[in-house]
């Protein structure tokens, strides 16, 4: 079955870096669309980044534009997420994600922290 699995979150001061992976396994992932997205502590989960099949088209969220760039790996089943300039209102816990058979799954998540 379709697997999931964030790892690279931390705490982290304001102005660092992280990158984010999401090793995939149980479908053919260089087909499929990927995101990353986001839910900070009380709010709704909100999608930061996407980026397509062999990864020549990706978006972002106007508030991440600039400082984070996702991209992937397709012989590794992997997606990442670099994060550049973190913020404190970055401080969420990330979730990659991709849609097939008519829904929508997830990994289970890791933890983002920017805090001095």
């Amino acid at each position: 079955q379709v697997q999931l699995v964030e790892s690279g979150g931390g705490l982290v001061k304001p102005g660092g870096s992280l990158r984010l992976s999401c090793a995939a396994s149980g479908f053919t992932f260089r087909i499929y669309d990927m995101r990353w997205y986001r839910q900070p502590p009380g709010k709704e989960r909100e999608l930061v980044a996407s980026i397509s099949p062999v990864g020549i088209s990706t978006n972002y969220a106007d508030s991440v534009k600039g400082r984070f760039t996702i991209s992937r790996d397709n012989a590794k089943n992997t997606v990442y997420l670099q994060m550049n300039s973190l913020k404190p209102e970055d401080t969420a816990m990330y979730y990659c994600s991709t849609f097939m058979d008519g829904g929508r799954s997830w990994g289970q998540g890791t933890q983002v922290t920017v805090s001095s």
